[in-house]
């Protein structure tokens, strides 16, 4: 799995003009599941994602994490994580899980997200979803596993 994180002051996705899910501050994590993962790697990836110190502190230092800033999460499946540019000039997504496979794995990561105690927005799986992020910093981080 792959995820990437970008600490926001507010986030929003819209699926036919309607908006599904927004936060404010927060981070969005775009995230992709690729042939033979696991729940295990979900869990994981929920536990880092939870836990990562990317907000400033009382003094200014990069050491708070979500909980602690009161923050959300606003999650959304990006099969294209798993694109593969080495030839040619379009894209080839074969590395990037089936649907079938992918859609439990993104519902169990944000169901552990949420055992964390974080507060869960989310896109809709394989729709055609306008994205609005609020980079803060900016500050984007990749994660995978």
């Amino acid at each position: 799995m792959r995820a990437v994180i970008q600490r926001v002051t507010r986030g929003s996705v819209k699926v036919q003009g309607t908006v599904v899910g927004t936060i404010g501050r927060g981070i969005v994590v775009l995230v992709g599941v690729t042939h033979g993962d696991t729940e295990e790697q979900a869990r994981w990836l929920a536990h880092k994602i939870a836990g990562l110190r990317i907000f400033e502190d009382s003094a200014g230092k990069t050491n708070a994490g979500l909980l602690d800033v009161d923050g959300a999460a606003l999650v959304i499946s990006q099969f294209t994580l798993y694109a593969d540019t080495r030839k040619g000039r379009r894209p080839s997504f074969t590395d990037a899980a089936p649907p079938e496979d992918a859609e439990p794995l993104i519902e169990h990561f944000v169901q552990e997200l949420r055992n964390h105690g974080v507060s869960v927005e989310t896109g809709i799986f394989r729709a055609d979803m306008l994205v609005e992020i609020h980079n803060d910093g900016p500050m984007t981080i990749l994660l995978e596993r």
